[in-house]
């Protein structure tokens, strides 16, 4: 646990001395802020004192900004050499991973914690279904942690960092977007699966305020097969060194 903390903690370091941390944190609270109270769905517009406008805004922000995120964690470190020097230190590949998938989820934490002044300027506007919002933060939290994991998959199979912000967003759109598509053209057993493999299904779910055990296990099963295949990536590639 030490190791992925000095991992964690390094990666946020980074995050923040590069100032990548400085402009998502802006420029996240100036798209949801903007799209929550001023256009479109906007609070005032659905004259209900309710946070799902910032929780469909979000929903697509973080789509984008995690990839952006995420490109550099391994690419980077493969593309400078040091990658092998960390490697060479008493730190396995699974405490690597982990370490740079937590310093991002933090990092994204960190912008979420900073919306609840909207939660409390929507509590002082009217009755508020506070099991909903609170369910709707864990939603993102849990849609960032399973997108968080496969930008750490896609950083660790290539040392260019657009090649693994694109793979990221590729693989994300079916998760996001492709899968729920599919499946209102398919019924049965395939239909099923496909909404299943959804992200959109799960996360509204939960954002509704419901937490059902299958859409735990669904993030949980998708964060663990994204970091288990980053590790697979590294072990494979220190095993071809040798």
């Amino acid at each position: 646990m030490r190791q992925i903390w000095i991992v964690c903690k390094r990666e946020l370091n980074s995050f923040f001395d590069s100032l990548l941390a400085y402009i998502m944190i802006i420029a996240f609270l100036g798209f949801s802020g903007f799209f929550t109270w001023l256009y479109g769905r906007d609070v005032f517009l659905v004259k209900q004192a309710s946070l799902q406008s910032f929780f469909d805004v979000a929903y697509w922000t973080l789509f984008f900004f995690i990839p952006a995120l995420t490109m550099r964690l391994i690419a980077e470190e493969r593309n400078s050499g040091t990658l092998e020097m960390i490697l060479t230190k008493p730190v396995s590949d699974w405490q690597l991973v982990v370490g740079k998938f937590l310093s991002t989820l933090l990092l994204i934490s960190i912008s979420l914690v900073l919306t609840l002044p909207y939660y409390i300027t929507i509590s002082s506007i009217g009755p508020v279904d506070h099991g909903a919002v609170w369910t709707g933060y864990l939603g993102l939290i849990l849609m960032s942690s399973a997108y968080i994991s496969i930008g750490v998959f896609s950083s660790s199979i290539t040392n260019n960092q657009i090649v693994a912000f694109l793979v990221a967003l590729l693989i994300g759109i079916f998760f996001h977007l492709l899968f729920s598509l599919l499946a209102r053209n398919f019924s049965g057993i395939v239909g099923n699966i496909l909404n299943y493999l959804s992200i959109d299904t799960h996360y509204n779910s939960i954002t509704r305020g419901v937490i059902d055990t299958k859409d735990i296990i669904y993030f949980v099963s998708v964060i663990f097969i994204g970091l288990f295949s980053a590790e697979l990536v590294l072990s494979k590639r220190n095993i071809s060194d040798n």
